[in-house]
């Protein structure tokens, strides 16, 4: 029998349940909501989780197609899904936990005496530190993204060629091969030995079917790759950055981008310009660099110094 907070499987059987957080404010027991897909034979654990931002619902989406979908009786090994992690950002569609004012993802090992947010991560935590290797599903809530997964961990850690093979399985057509902020689960779990990668997948508001999809294929690769289920797979050519260079806004007024996601980019190309609500042109961008057209801000409307776009940098392929 494998549990996770309420939910408990026995071999070949999958079971739903909560992972007890605390309390909310009127005084009711708050949980994650949490699967256990415990396979027929042995294997390795595989940790999943999304929405630690709560307006990223493009993990969920994945979660919720992943799970009917496998078959426990056909498995080899378990994996334990927490669907939501940040719910009280997820319940009023807000980024960060709005009980701490904090993102979730800043957040871990977590503390099991902390704030509402480390008790979410520490006990988020424990599950991860179950598993062989895990998977943190994310999306750009206020930027459109290429489909990337991120490695954290930084290039000098023991764990980051594991890391990026786990990337390079997921295959979804780009790498972020750059040491990430403290707290992030893909930094923290490294540390304990779990190779962990954050797939973003896309940017939208919503449920965006077309990353959805590029989510599950990326789960059932992993899930094929490291023994949990039957079958080959072959991955394809990634392209890496190991830098950003971000673009502001030089001036007020409306963005127009030259520019497509996943563009080669050359130092001088134009990226973009801005004009003023009657088409006049304000201001125009260049690169500073070269690279690949990466990210840009979803709303078109800008103020001067705003964040516009970023050029991922140090580019090459694994």
């Amino acid at each position: 029998m494998t549990s996770l907070g309420t939910a408990s499987a026995a071999p070949g059987e999958v079971d739903t349940g909560r992972l007890p957080i605390g309390e909310t404010r009127d005084g009711a027991r708050a949980g994650l909501p949490v699967c256990v897909i415990n396979g027929d034979e042995a294997g390795k654990t595989l940790y999943i989780q999304a929405a630690s931002d709560g307006d990223e619902l493009n993990g969920v989406g994945v979660v919720r197609e992943l799970v009917p979908q496998l078959d426990p009786t056909e498995l080899s090994g378990t994996i334990l899904v927490v669907g939501i992690v940040n719910v009280y950002g997820f319940r009023v569609a807000e980024h960060r936990n709005p009980i701490d004012d904090t993102k979730m993802n800043r957040a871990y090992p977590g503390d099991e005496h902390g704030t509402s947010s480390e008790r979410i991560a520490a006990a988020t935590f424990e599950a991860v530190q179950r598993a062989d290797l895990a998977l943190d599903l994310h999306q750009g809530s206020t930027s459109r993204m290429i489909h990337e997964t991120r490695v954290r961990c930084g290039p000098r850690h023991h764990l980051h060629d594991e890391c990026l093979s786990l990337a390079k399985t997921f295959d979804c057509g780009h790498v972020l091969d750059q040491k990430g902020p403290d707290g992030q689960l893909a930094r923290a779990a490294p540390d304990e030995g779990i190779p962990t990668i954050d797939p973003e997948l896309g940017g939208a508001v919503g449920l965006d079917p077309e990353s959805i999809d590029t989510g599950v294929e990326g789960v059932m690769n992993v899930l094929t790759a490291y023994g949990f289920l039957d079958g080959e797979i072959t991955n394809g050519e990634q392209t890496r950055a190991t830098g950003f260079e971000q673009y502001g806004a030089p001036a007020g007024g409306l963005v127009d981008f030259e520019l497509d996601l996943g563009d080669s980019v050359e130092q001088g190309d134009r990226l973009f310009r801005v004009t003023d609500a009657f088409g006049r042109v304000k201001a125009e961008t260049t690169a500073d660099v070269d690279g690949v057209f990466w990210r840009t801000r979803r709303l078109p409307q800008v103020a001067t110094g705003e964040y516009v776009c970023s050029v991922g940098t140090d580019v090459d392929t694994v």
